[in-house]
Formats: C-alpha cells, sequence, structure tokens
C-alpha cells in the first residue's frame, strides 16, 4: 500500500521505504516538508501498516526479492513504467531499497539512493564481529518463549535495555503482533545473495547515513557499504538507529539536502 503527493508539475517522484516494525507514516514529516519540490511516495513494506502479510507460498523462503516485488506492485498504480526516482530507505526498508536499485540498475531509473543504517548484513563476513552481534539477536528472537519476549529482545536491541518494558501497553502489543514479521525480515536479509563486490556496479549518488548512537551493526554495515559504491558519501547525524523517527529534523535535513543537489547536479 502506498500513501503519495501527486503532482502533474514535473516535481521528481522520490520513494521512502521505512523499518521494520514501523509503517509507511514514519516519512509523513519529511514527504510534507518536501512537497514543493518532491513528489514522495511512501510504501508500506509486507506486513507492516496497510500491507498484506507474506503469502504462506512466500513465508517458505522469504527474500528481499518478495519485498521488492510488492514495492513495485504498489508503485504501479503511483509512478509511470518508465519514470526515474529519488530512493530512500531506513533499516530494513534501507536493504530493501539497496535491493531494488540493484533490481532497476539497468534501467537508469534510479536518480539518487539515500540509506540510513540499511540493515543488509549479508554484506558482512561470516566471522565479523558486527555480523556476530547481529546473529546473537536473531538467535534470541528465535529462541524467545513468547512473541512478548521476543519483541522485547529486537526493541531493546536498537533503542537501549529497558525500551520495550517502558512503551504503553498499546505500543507493546503492537510491536509484540509484529514479531513474526520481523523473524522474516531477517530469514530475507540474511540470506540475500548480494556482496560488497556487487555493490560496484551501482554507480549511483549515495548518501548512506548513521546515528552517532547507533549499534556496532549497523555502523559497521553503512561504513563497509560506503567505501564499497563507487560514488557514495557516509554521514554522520545525532541518535541511534531509530534517528529517522527521534531525530527526524536533523536527519530529513540530511536527506533534503542531499538530494536538492543531486537535482541541481543532474541539471548542469
Amino acid at each position: 500500500m502506498t500513501a503519495s503527493i501527486t503532482s502533474s508539475d514535473g516535481r521528481p517522484a522520490c520513494v521512502l521505504l521505512h523499518s521494520s516494525m514501523s509503517s509507511r507514516s514514519q516519512w509523513n514529516a519529511l514527504a510534507a516538508q518536501q512537497e514543493s519540490t518532491l513528489r514522495c511516495v511512501a510504501v508500506d513494506l509486507l506486513g507492516y501498516g496497510k500491507a498484506p502479510f507474506p503469502t504462506a507460498a512466500q513465508q517458505q523462503r522469504f527474500s528481499l526479492a518478495h519485498e521488492v516485488e510488492a514495492v513495485l506492485a504498489a508503485l504501479a498504480d503511483e509512478i509511470a513504467p518508465d519514470e526515474p526516482f529519488h530512493l530512500v530507505g531506513h533499516s530494513y526498508g534501507g536493504a530493501t531499497a539497496l535491493r531494488l536499485a540493484r533490481r532497476l540498475l539497468d534501467t537508469g531509473r534510479i536518480l539518487s539512493l539515500t540509506l540510513f543504517e540499511p540493515v543488509a548484513f549479508h554484506l558482512l563476513a561470516p566471522g565479523d564481529h558486527a555480523r556476530i552481534d547481529i546473529e546473537k539477536i536473531i538467535a534470541c528472537i528465535e529462541a524467545a518463549a513468547t512473541p512478548r519476549d521476543g519483541a522485547a529482545a529486537f526493541i531493546d536491541y536498537w533503542n537501549g535495555p529497558g525500551a520495550f518494558a517502558a512503551l504503553p501497553v498499546p505500543m507493546q502489543e503492537r510491536f509484540t503482533a509484529q514479531i513474526a514479521k520481523v523473524r522474516l525480515d531477517f530469514v530475507a536479509l540474511m540470506s540475500e545473495p548480494a556482496t560488497l563486490a556487487d555493490m560496484a556496479a551501482l554507480d549511483i549518488p549515495t548518501l548512506v547515513l548513521f546515528g552517532a548512537q547507533g549499534p556496532m551493526s549497523t555502523r559497521t554495515v553503512a561504513e563497509e557499504l560506503a567505501a564499497a559504491l563507487p560514488r557514495a558519501a557516509l554521514h554522520r547525524t545525532p541518535g541511534g538507529h531509530m534517528a529517522p523517527i527521534t531525530h527526524a529534523a536533523d536527519v530529513n535535513r540530511a536527506i533534503a539536502a542531499f538530494i536538492a543537489t543531486s537535482i541541481a547536479t543532474a541539471l548542469e
């Protein structure tokens, strides 16, 4: 499902992909701020917001390819088949954005790519301390006695110990209900075949962002990814992994400035 700001005045499109346990609404502030210059299209990833949960067949071997096909299907009602667009993704949405950029590599449709702490853990080498760190969290979630315990482990990893317990009960219940999709997200991430070497083909303007207080796992992914991409810049923002929500003003400012520069450069 998508929410868009539609216009026929020639504004370039910008596709926005959210993190796990979130929805397209996390980008509402950015979309509103950029309404005069960009036609923003925020997409609900499978199992979040109003998007359907992956089908039984998809769940058997869930992958980022399933997410990408769902995103493209959602965009079909919002963007012309050959229309280029800027692409922004946070966390799981960032990993999905990477897969989407590779999917459309030969079409030239991706004008720029902005990634905030993409959880592309498949890019980390086996035995890498950052990969071991996230594998421990995945194992903890899988071994959790109840969905609530699994949700607590997930939320506390990204936001600090006790973060889940401090949430209002309705929010705890919502996150608990989403842990089944989070498990599938991790399956997709860890089974994605793309390597750092494959990133060299993404010769497009890219901004890789990470939070100053983000975990080692995603900070390492951001650093290694930025080094592997041909035209990438690495930028640190205040906040942690959830900075696009907790420090939205800082993150949105960086995203908007990068896209504006990309547009200006393309016009030169």
